[in-house]
């Protein structure tokens, strides 16, 4: 049987040096394939079968690309637009994507909201909507895309959904007067599947 090895990170935004969860999903995909008797490292297709309505791809558009983030995000403490207190601002997201084999194939970063693969093509988007996701993550997202710039994985590429989140909720510490403009990092990891055209 053929063991699935880690590949070198080929990336141009990437160090060699890996992640604690890179390592351990790499582990954990060989495990899965191992347990159920596949001899390559390639998973099954992905399916909406289980995701809302709400953040599910319409007809007509195919899976073309399925990756898994593993990365942080970046909150800051702001005053609310309305004035009524503070709240926990979004502000940067930065993760490595990696395919279902655990190879490094591109980024995750922001704002604005951006993918980019490898190759140099990358891609942003507009939130179509969003689904509450399980206790302690981030919701499960569908985005529309905007055109592709650069040649590579990413031309034609048209919705782009968030699923499978864990972590990456804003800090449950006090947010107030005190701590304006204070920033923390939270670690979080998601699946981003990416969509195209039939």
């Amino acid at each position: 049987m053929r063991k699935c090895r880690p590949s070198k990170n080929h990336g141009r935004r990437f160090s060699e040096s890996q992640q604690p969860e890179e390592v351990a999903l790499k582990k954990t995909l060989c495990v899965v394939f191992i347990a159920v008797g596949i001899t390559g490292c390639a998973a099954p297709k992905f399916s909406q079968d289980q995701l809302p309505d709400t953040v599910r791809v319409a007809a007509g558009h195919d899976v073309v690309q399925e990756t898994v983030g593993v990365g942080t995000i970046v909150y800051e403490c702001r005053a609310k637009k309305d004035g009524a207190g503070f709240e926990w601002a979004f502000i940067d997201p930065d993760a490595r994507l990696l395919d279902r084999n655990g190879q490094h194939v591109g980024r995750y970063y922001g704002p604005p909201a951006t993918w980019e693969s490898n190759d140099g093509s990358r891609v942003t988007g507009a939130q179509v909507a969003v689904s509450p996701a399980l206790a302690g993550s981030i919701p499960l997202q569908l985005v529309k895309a905007n055109p592709a710039t650069g040649v590579g994985a990413m031309q034609g590429v048209t919705f782009i959904q968030r699923v499978a989140t864990k972590g990456g909720v804003a800090p449950s510490f006090p947010c107030d007067a005190a701590a304006t403009d204070k920033r923390e990092v939270v670690r979080y990891q998601a699946d981003y599947i990416f969509y195209k055209a039939k």
